[in-house]
């Protein structure tokens, strides 16, 4: 049964503006295995993060390297959850997530399906 579903897209040039004017950023949005990721696929990522947070129905509550974008060699990225993510998951009994990742003509997306 799907319990939420998120969508997000990101200017890419936009984003990659705002990480430039504030470094610190970086670090603060993103987990160690992200932060060295092309532009364009921290844009995509981002985005993932977001559409987390909507198929979680968007608690004020949840911390952004709580969730991280893996990539898995010749298969779907997939999404690791810990802390206040997981917790939020658990509550709403989630035990399956996927994930879509795109980016085209300076637009990044992301697309989460949340199921129990």
């Amino acid at each position: 049964m799907i319990v939420g579903v998120g969508i997000d897209v990101v200017d890419v040039a936009r984003f990659v503006s705002t990480l430039t004017r504030a470094p610190r950023l970086r670090a603060r949005l993103f987990t160690p295995e992200e932060r060295d990721l092309p532009d364009q696929s921290l844009a995509a990522r981002f985005a993932a993060k977001e559409a987390v947070a909507k198929a979680l129905g968007a608690p004020g509550d949840l911390r952004w390297h709580d969730c991280t974008v893996l990539r898995t060699p010749g298969g779907p990225p997939e999404l690791q959850i810990t802390g206040t993510v997981a917790a939020r998951a658990e509550a709403l009994g989630i035990t399956t997530w996927h994930l879509s990742l795109s980016h085209d003509a300076g637009i990044a997306s992301a697309v989460v399906i949340a199921e129990r």
